[in-house]
């Protein structure tokens, strides 16, 4: 186990009690997307390349805003010249200088929290307490969250400075799935179930879902929700809309990381072998 994480914080408290089984028979909802000619034209990107405005800000010097300022005031140079172009991009080994000293991207960091009820999923601060408080101490690079949960929700919240990851999170055909343990205040009706399970419209949205199920083992109250969408925002909806309250919402799984060995409260580093399968996805 790496140094990181045995200094890790410590959570306030393990997720207790017997350990409940989602049914492994779901049935998938309608969530199908079509590929748009836009997309299918779309010229892909070169890893090796990075935008000038980009690299100055990874290197954590300043914000994206502020690089294109520097960049346009002749302060930034590559290669020994000075570079005023604005979408001008970074090759790989490239020598990027501010002021005349070498400066470096960032490292890409990726961090997974059990985050405790209590705290907003933001980087503002004036807050109150917040999700970067608990994983202060975890790099020092700039790493934001992805997705969000409520200041009363609980579960996996992942954090990097990765923008492919991010885009693999928020792309909503390609999307990585959450799982979610929730707590209503009532049973699930079994029409209610088969409903979400084949998708619905909310105010003319389609609201679909990948996967749900009652939980083995315990009451309707419990299910096992699978979804895409990177915000807790449209679990709620869902259950507004049919007259449910949620008593508790806890992510368990993002795709195939779990809360093994993460504490609430607690956070680690992605091993090598669980960002490659999580690029894979």
């Amino acid at each position: 186990m790496s140094k990181e994480r045995n200094n890790k914080s410590k959570g306030k408290t393990s997720f207790g009690g017997s350990k409940k089984n989602f049914k492994k028979s779901f049935v998938k909802g309608d969530a199908s997307f079509k590929k748009n000619d836009a997309q299918q034209n779309k010229k892909p990107s070169n890893p090796n390349e990075i935008r000038l405005n980009k690299y100055v800000a990874n290197s954590g010097m300043c914000s994206r805003r502020e690089a294109d300022v520097h960049i346009a005031t002749g302060l930034v140079s590559v290669n020994g010249k000075v570079v005023t172009e604005m979408g001008y991009k970074v090759k790989m080994g490239d020598e990027v200088k501010y002021d005349g000293a070498r400066i470096y991207p960032e490292k890409k960091a990726y961090v997974l929290l059990n985050k405790p009820k209590g705290f907003a999923t933001t980087t503002s601060e004036g807050k109150g307490r917040t999700v970067m408080d608990l994983v202060a101490n975890a790099t020092a690079s700039r790493i934001k969250p992805i997705g969000r949960l409520g200041r009363n929700s609980k579960g996996l919240l992942l954090f990097t400075n990765d923008d492919i990851i991010v885009d693999k999170f928020t792309n909503s055909k390609n999307g990585v799935p959450r799982l979610f343990h929730i707590e209503l205040n009532k049973n699930l009706k079994l029409e209610d179930l088969k409903k979400i399970q084949a998708g619905f419209k909310i105010e003319d949205k389609l609201i679909a879902v990948e996967e749900i199920s009652y939980i083995d083992g315990a009451s309707k109250k419990e299910i096992g929700l699978k979804i895409k969408n990177t915000g807790n925002t449209i679990i709620r909806s869902i259950f507004d809309y049919l007259k449910y309250d949620i008593e508790s919402l806890d992510c368990v799984a993002i795709g195939h990381l779990t809360k093994k060995d993460i504490p609430r409260g607690s956070w680690k580093h992605l091993t090598e072998q669980e960002l490659n399968t999580l690029k894979m996805l």
